[in-house]
């Protein structure tokens, strides 16, 4: 496996206190192919540091070349205050290429599809699984969530050019949620399945 976003801005953070392990918290995972636009995360450096929000800031980012992540701002917080848990919102965009052609400056941030999609039946299937539900039927196998229970407040579905931009926020979701949800989406999109078998899939957990 590859270097992690994680252990870049760990290291960092080590170097930044002389070496001293400095553990992360972030706000949600990031899987192989995900890039995070927004991550939020917390570190803990020692109290006896004089650290300023703009000296971390800028530290770290020296410390993370030649990696492309960046931090792009910081500030204290109180010590309860915890990325993952005090977080009220999280939001994902997924981008499906939907045209013949590969892409070319944007490689490995869409997902091609070439067969035509639908984007309206795409729409309609989403409103099934808008709402408080067992999304067990939407979770990888590995999940470790205690409970499927989920609630998802937006599932947008939107064709913008050869774009299909499907947008969805939500307080938490299931390990790999967001991404079986979006290939059920591409299913409905070219054909495969009606719009209300998504609610059957939803229903079966």
């Amino acid at each position: 496996t590859g270097l992690s976003i994680q252990q870049v801005l760990e290291d960092a953070a080590g170097r930044l206190v002389g070496g001293s392990i400095v553990p992360s918290i972030t706000a949600g995972r990031t899987d192989a192919g995900v890039h995070a636009t927004g991550q939020v995360a917390h570190l803990d450096f020692p109290s006896t540091l004089r650290l300023t929000a703009s000296i971390v800031r800028d530290a770290l980012n020296f410390h993370m070349k030649p990696h492309r992540v960046a931090i792009l701002s910081a500030c204290p917080v109180d010590l309860a205050w915890n990325a993952r848990f005090s977080a009220i919102r999280r939001f994902y965009r997924y981008r499906i290429l939907n045209r013949r052609s590969r892409p070319a400056l944007d490689e490995g941030r869409v997902w091609l599809v070439k067969r035509a999609l639908d984007e309206r039946a795409m729409a309609e299937a989403a409103r099934h699984l808008l709402g408080r539900h067992d999304f067990t039927s939407f979770r990888a196998s590995a999940c470790q969530a205690r409970s499927p229970l989920r609630t998802l407040d937006r599932l947008d579905v939107a064709r913008h050019g050869e774009d299909i931009v499907i947008e969805t926020d939500a307080r938490s979701f299931l390990h790999h949620q967001v991404r079986n949800m979006v290939g059920t989406l591409k299913l409905v999109g070219e054909g495969s399945w009606p719009p209300a078998r998504v609610a059957e899939a939803l229903a079966a957990r």
